[in-house]
């Protein structure tokens, strides 16, 4: 069903070029989100620091969307989503900007800290106006095309990005965010209809809703937990293929496309996947990847062995991604706005968690495969905190009947 409070919508150009124009805007941010793990190695020897303190502007990003997702979704409940879409695309070209002038580390800490704030607010409004677009039939399709940009990032955007990182510099991977992101706000402009704010809806009230959604709030902690398993692993990308596989530095693109080409046929499989059940997706989805995180640990000696594994990985993320996502939309009721938008605050709160995690096993000494190992742990509590709140949604449905 479309979004609570979300009459249906019709696209001036069409339909698909609405798609487009959301799921660009998702290419800009995944570009600029993963891109960072792909020319770490550049970033800390720029700014003179060690791998694991480069690693800080990670979790400072995700920082960024776990304060800006719920901040920007309580001011902009109440603002025509098209013109919120574009702003929040205009600034985050701005703050990328900023962080290809960063004079040294702690601005440039700060910098990845302000290109976060859009983040979950922009995800969370396009899917909300992506199934506003879309019928009911087509609905998870309509949001895991938007997802598909950022997968496609993955794909294009940053071996680009990492490549250019490695022979021009790491601040001209970001000056190529920045454009990016200013032209997916054109597009925004352009092809998505006007959407007039929902004037019987406010920030407080959203809030005040979604604060006693005990639902919500365990969907979001079992994202905030299950999917840093991969950000554990793929935050030490670049420093596990080189110095545990024993590949050149030129292979480290090559595994950050495999990143990406999982996600491009896991996130369309999620928007399948969803058909049958969103909750099972989830599920199956949180085992497998405590599964493929082991044979991550075993393999990565390996060298190009553990390529597929990658691939593996981050398409059972994406079908994590998308049916949060949903399911998510489903439970917040009328918070909408602040229900979407908070999904990627849980799932960036994996990033950082995932991140720092994985920095305090390495730095402890256990080594760059011991990352996989925090991601299996984190993914199997994930699994257990999605089962209870089935668990808790079985008997509240029960107490409802007569």
């Amino acid at each position: 069903m479309p979004a609570v409070g979300s009459p249906q919508l019709t696209a001036p150009r069409g339909f698909g070029w609405a798609l487009l124009a959301l799921a660009a805007g998702g290419f800009a941010i995944g570009t600029t989100e993963f891109v960072t793990m792909g020319v770490l190695p550049q970033i800390a020897s720029g700014v003179g620091v060690s791998i694991p303190s480069a690693a800080h502007t990670i979790s400072a990003y995700a920082l960024g969307v776990v304060v800006g997702a719920p901040v920007v979704a309580f001011f902009g409940a109440r603002l025509p989503r098209r013109a919120l879409l574009i702003g929040l695309m205009a600034a985050y070209g701005v703050f990328n900007l900023l962080s290809a002038a960063a004079a040294g580390y702690h601005p440039l800490v700060l910098s990845r800290f302000l290109d976060g704030l859009p983040h979950g607010a922009y995800f969370g409004v396009a899917s909300l106006v992506a199934a506003s677009l879309a019928t009911p039939a087509r609905r998870g399709r309509a949001v895991a095309s938007v997802m598909l940009g950022l997968s496609v990032a993955n794909v294009f955007g940053v071996p680009a990005g990492t490549w250019l990182g490695q022979q021009v510099g790491w601040r001209a991977t970001y000056l190529a965010a920045g454009a990016l992101a200013l032209l997916a706000a054109a597009m925004i402009a352009v092809f998505i209809p006007s959407c007039p704010g929902q004037r019987d809806v406010s920030g407080r009230r959203e809030l005040s809703l979604f604060i006693r959604n005990g639902q919500a709030w365990l969907i979001l902690l079992a994202g905030a937990i299950g999917f840093g398993g991969l950000f554990a692993v793929y935050s030490y990308i670049a420093p596990t293929v080189t110095e545990v596989g024993g590949l050149s530095e030129s292979a480290v693109p090559l595994f950050v496309l495999a990143f990406g080409l999982g996600m491009v046929v896991g996130t369309p499989l999620a928007g399948e996947l969803a058909r049958w059940s969103v909750f099972g997706s989830l599920i199956g989805a949180g085992v497998g990847s405590g599964l493929i995180l082991v044979v991550f640990w075993l393999v990565a000696p390996h060298g190009w062995a553990l390529l597929p594994v990658v691939f593996t990985v981050t398409a059972l993320g994406s079908v994590l991604v998308v049916n949060l996502q949903l399911q998510l939309m489903d439970v917040a009721g009328e918070a909408q706005t602040l229900g979407a938008a908070m999904n990627h605050a849980s799932l960036n709160v994996a990033n950082a968690l995932g991140a720092w995690l994985g920095g305090v096993t390495i730095a402890a000494g256990y080594g760059l495969r011991s990352p996989a190992l925090v991601g299996v742990g984190l993914a199997v509590a994930g699994v257990a905190v999605l089962l209870f709140s089935w668990v808790v949604r079985g008997r509240s449905v029960a107490r409802s009947q007569p």
